[in-house]
């Protein structure tokens, strides 16, 4: 059970944060929250007295002096996002702007909000729960659109909807099964194939949600695509044109690239793309640790795009690098065939210099990196969810196997009450300080 492990005055006194990226922007948003925030915003704001479910326009002042002109919008509690008073400043957004306006906030009255206290302070007042906390953090930082869609899923409540609906599978279940061994005079024990029905009929729900956890986890940590090769084949090159940007550094001399270079692109599904050093035997120190850093990289791929020249074709060399990544699944590249006419049926021909089959190769690996996440997913889980999911299912197997075989009642109990337990987790009814400041640790300042 969560229990306040800071002090009562800290935990609910009045914070606030910048809530909008630090930059040159055309608006930025000051967040307040807490019993002083009215108090705050009457203090620095000569407009109008903030009037909740209004939009104020004025000036934010210090001691007479103007700061900025802003728009201010009040929401009374538990009319609001934290569920307590809240004011939202949007000013101009110039870094030096929404700092000065934050630090005289801080110095009327607030203190400065910790990582995703905003969002911590609305599931504890029950604005959220904490499945929804967490998908919160995941739309934030989703990478794709794909990711950013299936997480607002679960802001939504389909995933709270559906523990919730599991949930009270359990607890009727439960419920009968206490009311029959409390009161054996006035209630009898339910059957056990009514039992069995309705255990059988969770592990059904449970296991729907468990069978999108690999294209939860592929959507919400990407596909590694690791291009290897032979010094001087055009791996660098092929990088830049993936990506649309000179990221990596060519030349004619081989060797240029000595260290792993990544960036992340949007393929309908967030892709890692990697370029390595080539792969050769060198007694150069520094280009070793390159070939070093290029074998683990393709070890952790979960795509090799393996890259040969085309005009001179497959040598010794290049056998002994497709050896190393043949059992994992791959791309077979040749570039440079604006040079030859020669073609092979297991290839992709490109040219990086004119861009023949660029396209071509695109579509191949966005085809097969979609492959990984499959289609659209019902259920979006993060590692944490997962692993509650599958207790729970352990708890509940144990009490199927025990109505199975009639044993008593109580016994019965004791798994269910382990199960509903372990989705209570996922929901947020019972979590311990060290999980709940885990996952809120991984929100950003202002959310």
């Amino acid at each position: 059970m969560y229990n306040l492990n800071m002090n009562i005055m800290q935990e609910f006194d009045t914070i606030a944060a910048i809530a909008t990226p630090l930059g040159t922007g055309g608006v930025g948003v000051i967040r307040i929250s807490g019993s002083k925030s009215f108090d705050i915003a009457a203090k620095i704001f000569n407009g109008k007295t903030p009037v909740s479910g209004k939009i104020s326009h004025g000036w934010i002042e210090d001691n007479n002096q103007k700061i900025d002109e802003v728009i201010l919008l009040a929401f009374k509690n538990p009319n609001s996002y934290t569920g307590e008073d809240v004011i939202e400043i949007q000013c101009h957004g110039g870094i030096n702007v929404v700092r000065n306006i934050l630090n005289l906030v801080l110095k009327n009255g607030a203190r400065m909000a910790e990582r995703g206290e905003f969002t911590k302070r609305a599931f504890l007042n029950k604005k959220l729960d904490l499945s929804q906390a967490e998908a919160v953090a995941d739309l934030i930082h989703a990478k794709t659109q794909k990711f950013a869609v299936q997480s607002a899923k679960n802001l939504s409540g389909v995933l709270a909807d559906k523990i919730r609906e599991i949930k009270k599978i359990l607890f009727d279940s439960l419920s009968k099964i206490i009311a029959g061994i409390d009161f054996p005079e006035d209630v009898n024990e339910p059957e056990y194939h009514d039992l069995i029905t309705e255990f059988e009929k969770a592990l059904v729900e449970i296991d729907k949600i468990l069978a999108c956890a690999n294209t939860s986890d592929i959507l919400r940590q990407g596909v590694k695509v690791a291009i290897a090769g032979k010094p001087n084949v055009g791996k660098s090159s092929l990088f830049n044109k993936l990506l649309n940007l000179n990221r990596a550094i060519v030349t004619d001399i081989a060797g240029t690239t000595r260290d792993v270079l990544k960036e992340t692109l949007d393929m309908g599904t967030a892709v890692t793309l990697i370029d390595t050093a080539g792969i050769h035997d060198t007694d150069n120190k520094v280009e070793e640790i390159g070939v070093e850093f290029s074998k683990q990289s393709i070890e952790e791929a979960d795509l090799i795009l393996f890259l040969y020249n085309a005009q001179t074709g497959q040598d010794n060399d290049d056998r002994q690098i497709y050896n190393l990544i043949k059992n994992k699944k791959h791309l077979i590249i040749a570039n440079k065939c604006d040079l030859t006419a020669n073609r092979q049926d297991n290839a992709v021909y490109i040219s990086t210099l004119t861009g023949e089959g660029l396209e071509k190769l695109r579509i191949k690996i966005q085809n097969t990196v979609c492959s990984f996440s499959l289609e659209d997913t019902e259920f979006i889980t993060n590692k944490r969810q997962q692993e509650c999911l599958i207790k729970c299912r352990e708890s509940l197997l144990n009490a199927l196997d025990a109505a199975k075989h009639r044993e008593l009642q109580d016994l019965i109990s004791i798994d269910l009450k382990s199960a509903l337990l372990f989705l209570d987790e996922i929901t947020g009814e019972v979590i311990t300080d060290e999980i709940l400041n885990n996952i809120f640790d991984h929100f950003c300042i202002g959310k």
